[in-house]
């Protein structure tokens, strides 16, 4: 998966859990500080993830990404083990 599909189903998923217009969303927001996620919508949003990408994560390794450009970094990484 390229990092462009990784991007973008990565603001499909901050745009739906955090209920935001997906053109909004920068690669630089920050989860909490921008775009407004508490503790409990961070792990909602990591569950949104894991859903999406059909992946297992460690919740607590998910949680140390804050910004959407980091999880698309993140993502990256896991689904093209780099």
């Amino acid at each position: 998966m390229t990092r462009q599909e990784i991007a973008e189903r990565v603001t499909k998923v901050t745009a739906r859990e955090l209920r935001r217009n997906i053109a909004e969303i920068r690669e630089s927001d920050q989860f909490a500080m921008e775009l407004g996620a508490d503790s409990l919508k961070s792990i909602e949003l990591v569950a949104a993830f894991e859903e999406e990408f059909n992946l297992n994560l460690v919740e607590e390794e998910a949680l140390k990404v804050q910004s959407v450009g980091g999880a698309i970094d993140f993502f990256d990484k896991i689904i093209n083990k780099k």
